[in-house]
């Protein structure tokens, strides 16, 4: 599996404006809806039921929302750069301004396991959250996230 598998341009915000975590969620979850034409609010509320059972912010200012939405067809992928960085509750607790949602079928199982270690090995790797944290171009986010892809699967 593939970044490019979860992502494509228009699914990378470069300059995400939130406040908060509930805030950064709902801007996304609006985000999915214009891009890909998901229910807004049924992603809103996956999401926010995940954060109920513990935090995504896996720490080092990364945040991976994650969930399983009916009707959905294939794993679907975001990301956004947050700035400046908000309060997700990390584990480390540090801010976040780096989040990579992922999206979910219902029957996904092994595969929606995958794609989160796909996505967490991507944002575990120093020298490339440096570089998304020094870009500013959905379009040159989106090159750095998906050609990391084959640095990282070597």
């Amino acid at each position: 599996m593939e970044i490019s598998d979860l992502l494509d341009e228009d699914s990378v915000i470069a300059d995400l404006k939130a406040t908060s975590k509930k805030q950064a969620l709902q801007k996304l979850a609006e985000e999915v809806h214009r891009v890909a034409g998901l229910d807004e609010r049924a992603v809103f509320d996956v999401l926010m039921e995940r954060e109920k059972l513990g935090t995504t912010g896996v720490g080092n200012g990364i945040a991976i929302p994650h969930g399983k939405l009916p009707g959905l067809d294939r794993l679907y992928g975001m990301f956004a750069r947050v700035t400046p960085a908000i309060d997700f509750q990390a584990i480390d607790g540090n801010p976040v301004d780096l989040i990579f949602l992922l999206l979910a079928p219902e029957s996904a199982g092994a595969d929606h396991l995958k794609a989160l270690a796909r996505v967490s090995r991507l944002l575990r790797d120093k020298t490339t959250c440096e570089k998304l944290r020094g870009t500013d171009e959905a379009a040159a986010l989106y090159g750095l996230l998906t050609n990391s892809t084959d640095v990282q699967a070597a």
